[in-house]
């Protein structure tokens, strides 16, 4: 499995597995666990988490399966957000969906996840979503505080575009190191509207979420959808994939912003899948041509 450096001692699997629909998917702690375990011996070692997952479930579902064998923990790298506010019957005390990037709401959400995940420490703390009402001040002060506690690593943001971004880095004495975002041969908007290019110009590694479209590419009848499957199932003959998806998971990982795909299957064949698709090479030519057809027209 390759590995990414995102900062000093703290590197990530290519790879991403991603938790959330973990409530979804019908499993007991053991089976959790052993899903975890064929991961980790698969080379995936990095997890991603957000609160409020599965109606805020699926932190506590996974670190249920995790204290089953704990010296797991130093064999992998959890990644979690905060921000969103959801109504729910697991939350009664919100009145309405909002987000929240106060000081008081980021450090409780970190205690916890911790307490969800049965941790000590989180290696990564996101931002799930931009806030319009964000006091970038406080949000620094949150982060700084977590960080000399020990109980978070590092810290990113996601779904940020780039003046997002630079205004919240702006504020912190330490970077952020990554901004997770839609990334997809299908969904374009992160290629076209600079916040790849950010992620580049700040030499920070994206997580891509959603690298398969949510499934969409699949089942679309539009026009635009079947022209992109056709051009896929024909590349995958080319390079010798066992299917489109690991074509859509190598077009992402063939890009120089060394984009680390999340995937969010509780099936270790599908996951699988992506892990086959680091041997995979495009061509400059094959991707370009993917690309115009998901733009449905030649770039310019």
């Amino acid at each position: 499995m390759q590995r990414v450096e995102l900062y000093e001692d703290l590197s990530f699997s290519r790879i991403i597995h991603g938790l959330w629909r973990l409530s979804e998917w019908d499993m007991s702690n053991e089976e959790v666990l052993l899903l975890i375990e064929d991961c980790l011996k698969a080379g995936i070692t990095t997890f991603d988490h957000a609160d409020i997952y599965g109606n805020y479930t699926c932190e506590k579902k996974f670190g249920d399966a995790l204290a089953l064998k704990p010296e797991l923990r130093k064999e992998m790298e959890i990644i979690t957000k905060c921000g969103i506010k959801l109504v729910s019957n697991n939350r009664p005390q919100h009145s309405v969906k909002s987000y929240d990037t106060s000081k008081e709401h980021i450090i409780a959400s970190v205690n916890q996840s911790l307490q969800n995940l049965q941790t000590d420490y989180i290696d990564v703390l996101l931002i799930h979503r931009p806030d319009p009402f964000m006091d970038p001040a406080k949000v620094a002060e949150a982060f700084t505080q977590l960080k000399i506690e020990g109980k978070v690593r590092q810290f990113g943001v996601s779904n940020f575009k780039r003046s997002q971004y630079k205004m919240l880095q702006s504020y912190l004495d330490f970077p952020l190191i990554t901004n997770q975002i839609e990334l997809s041969a299908y969904q374009l908007e992160n290629f076209e509207d600079g916040t790849l290019d950010l992620c580049q110009e700040e030499r920070i590694t994206p997580m891509a979420w959603s690298p398969l479209a949510g499934g969409s590419i699949f089942s679309s009848n539009d026009s635009r959808a079947k022209n992109l499957r056709d051009t896929l199932e024909r590349i995958a003959g080319e390079i010798g994939a066992h299917g489109i998806d690991e074509v859509l998971y190598a077009w992402l990982l063939s890009h120089p912003a060394n984009i680390m795909p999340i995937v969010g299957s509780g099936k270790m064949d599908r996951i699988e899948s992506a892990i086959r698709s680091l041997d995979l090479t495009l061509s400059r030519d094959q991707w370009f041509e993917i690309l115009q057809v998901s733009m449905d027209h030649e770039i310019a």
